[in-house]
């Protein structure tokens, strides 16, 4: 018969003692980390249910049938964010200029479904370089049902079509692109490029001879001196569609122009001085190359702000500068690109 000494029972003791012990903390361990893991699945749905309560399934903030979260428009303070744009002082909904195969059009025509642009169809821009843009061989095959014209007419940039509007082609032939000097003009297409963070270029072209009624043909002088009736009585005109902080931001940016003018001598000596009195002429052969914003918009855009200058980030500013001949976008293919480059040369040599 085995008979155990007191040495050994202690042993015994301490052995089970220890392997109680070391089973506790392991239980304790695997409790931690089911609660650690519980934890987390609990963030994550909580996180999951905000966006969803944010942006619930099927609901989409658009324009021109877009989701806004598929868009690279700049927002900053000077852009006068979304939020701002559905405050109850900016009741206007905000619409965004064209996007086409998530690239941005320089005219901001209304999108339409493929199936009503086959055949012809609108512009787009894309990156800044000449570069394989890495969409696939069935949108290459799109894209070029899209580049059509009219046998025997002009040949125009892309997004110019048959179905365009009057108004928005006759801009494209006569004014987009062409450098502008004088200091009313440069203003007022400064705020109809401001317009595009809630219109298109074919929407504020039919209004241009309102606008210009309604802001003394953007003379900065007359603009500057508008006081609270005046900014009231242009938001209140329905035909218009500028909300009362849109009609601000022009009036403001009037204010800007005039200390601008003081200090330079003119907005235009100031406005061209960022680019060396030449314009930029970007040699594109197709609108997917056509870039949404530039170094250098950014760099004028972030200067402009500086100075208190509203409605002018990166992307407004590059339409602008698209505008008024600044940047020389049209395709070369287009009839007005080398017009355009004789313009400027031309005013290089006076």
């Amino acid at each position: 018969m085995l008979s155990t000494t007191p040495h050994h029972s202690r042993q015994r003791h301490a052995f089970e003692k220890s392997l109680s012990h070391h089973t506790a903390r392991k239980k304790n361990s695997s409790s931690s980390i089911d609660r650690k893991l519980q934890l987390q699945a609990m963030s994550h749905a909580s996180k999951y249910l905000q966006r969803m309560l944010i942006n619930p399934p099927g609901v989409q903030r658009s324009a021109s049938g877009l989701s806004l979260s598929s868009l690279s428009l700049s927002q900053n303070s000077s852009d006068s964010s979304l939020s701002s744009s559905n405050s109850s002082s900016c009741c206007w909904e905000p619409k965004v200029p064209l996007l086409y195969g998530g690239t941005f059009s320089p005219w901001g025509d209304v999108l339409v479904s493929l199936d009503r642009r086959r055949g012809c169809g609108g512009g787009g821009g894309g990156d800044d370089d000449d570069k394989v843009s890495g969409r696939d061989d069935d949108m290459e095959e799109q894209e070029e049902e899209f580049e059509c014209s009219e046998p025997g007419s002009l040949h125009r940039c892309s997004w110019i079509t048959k179905n365009s509007d009057e108004a928005y082609v006759q801009f494209h032939d006569e004014s987009w692109g062409v450098p502008v000097y004088n200091d009313n003009q440069l203003f007022e297409l400064l705020a109809l490029s401001g317009m595009l963070i809630d219109q298109n270029w074919t929407e504020i072209l039919k209004r241009r001879d309102m606008y210009m009624k309604a802001f003394a043909d953007f003379d900065p002088k007359v603009v500057a001196k508008m006081n609270e009736n005046d900014i009231a009585a242009i938001s209140a005109n329905k035909e218009l569609k500028l909300a009362e902080c849109r009609v601000r931001c022009v009036v403001e940016n009037a204010k800007c122009i005039r200390k601008v003018a003081k200090e330079f001598g003119s907005f235009s000596e100031y406005i061209w001085g960022h680019v060396n009195h030449r314009p930029m002429v970007g040699k594109y052969k197709h609108h997917k190359y056509i870039p949404l914003r530039t170094p250098k918009s950014e760099a004028v855009s972030k200067d402009l702000i500086r100075r208190g200058f509203r409605l002018v980030g990166p992307v407004i500013v590059h339409s602008f500068m698209q505008a008024s001949g600044m940047a020389i976008d049209h395709l070369v293919g287009c009839f007005r690109f080398s017009e355009c480059l004789r313009l400027a040369d031309a005013d290089a040599a006076t």
